[in-house]
């Protein structure tokens, strides 16, 4: 794998890791305005995240990585993302769960955010990065707000 660099988040705490995983999924994009990306077609994602924290758990992690790909890749890989209730299955189709790059990013941050905060050390996803395609990505970012206490 190509190691890459990605856009650094300022932050305080004592421990960062990153966790580069590779998706491959079909998603549509239900309106009209957005072109050739109504019809399916898919992507070899490339996934990023970053995971900081001032504990280490009982086994010296911050997380453990299989459970990062878990949460991601295992759930993900290789399906359509619109057959996911996030993206709009049983929900009302709206633009803010359609299976952008962008809806994508703030999802996998909800699902990985959900599990760290069950865990003992608190740590936090600071960022995550979707690259759809070798010159297109998103990173997003949560506001303090976004955090459980």
């Amino acid at each position: 794998m190509l190691h890459q660099f990605y856009p650094q988040v300022q932050h305080e705490y004592r421990y960062e890791l990153n966790k580069d995983m590779h998706l491959a999924a079909a998603h549509f994009i239900p309106a009209s305005a957005a072109g050739k990306c109504t019809n399916i077609h898919g992507h070899t994602y490339v996934i990023n995240l970053t995971i900081a924290g001032d504990e280490l758990n009982d086994t010296g992690f911050l997380i453990d990585f299989k459970l990062l790909k878990d949460i991601v890749h295992k759930r993900f890989d290789h399906s359509l993302l619109n057959d996911y209730h996030e993206f709009g299955e049983s929900q009302t189709n709206s633009a803010d769960t359609f299976p952008t790059t962008e809806v994508v990013a703030r999802t996998i941050w909800q699902l990985v955010q959900r599990e760290l905060d069950q865990c003992d050390n608190k740590p936090c996803c600071l960022q995550v990065l979707v690259r759809e395609t070798p010159t297109s990505y998103v990173v997003y970012r949560p506001k303090k707000g976004d955090f459980s206490s």
